[in-house]
């Protein structure tokens, strides 16, 4: 498997926990929900942060690095669910907390070191997400 990414074009977007805004971003930008698996390791991070800074999704085909565009990035480990059998998702094809919330950060640490500006929910939290699709543009990567 590999990481997964959900990445919405957007003209703004925040992440709230408990009534709190912790993470806000004023497009154009791109809100990355991030789902990491069990086999996803460090090199899964530097190719997805890589891949978000140079996605050409913005007005005039630009991406977040031609622009300095911002990014929210979201940890979502529902993005490993599967719903093929029964009613009810199973949940064991993503990492636990301890594996993944480390690799979510590296693909923050590794975006940032790209010059990106990156504003970040918080692992584990209830999170609230807002957000203003511009487009709508919506796009699922794996990498």
């Amino acid at each position: 498997m590999v990481m997964r990414a959900v990445v919405q074009r957007v003209s703004e977007a925040s992440v709230s926990v408990e009534g709190r805004v912790v993470g806000a971003i004023e497009g154009p930008g791109l809100l990355v929900l991030v789902g990491v698996t069990h086999d996803d390791g460090p090199e899964s991070a530097r190719r997805l942060a890589s891949k978000l800074w140079g996605l050409r999704i913005l007005e005039g085909e630009k991406s977040c690095s031609d622009l300095n565009a911002p990014l929210l990035v979201v940890s979502q480990f529902t993005l490993y669910g599967d719903a093929r059998k029964g009613r009810r998702p199973s949940w064991t094809a993503a990492a636990p907390g301890p594996v993944a919330e480390p690799l979510v950060d590296a693909v923050v640490r590794e975006l940032r070191e790209l010059g990106a500006k990156v504003e970040t929910g918080e692992f584990g939290a209830d999170m609230k997400v807002a957000l203003v699709n511009d487009g709508p543009i919506t796009l699922v990567l794996e990498v």
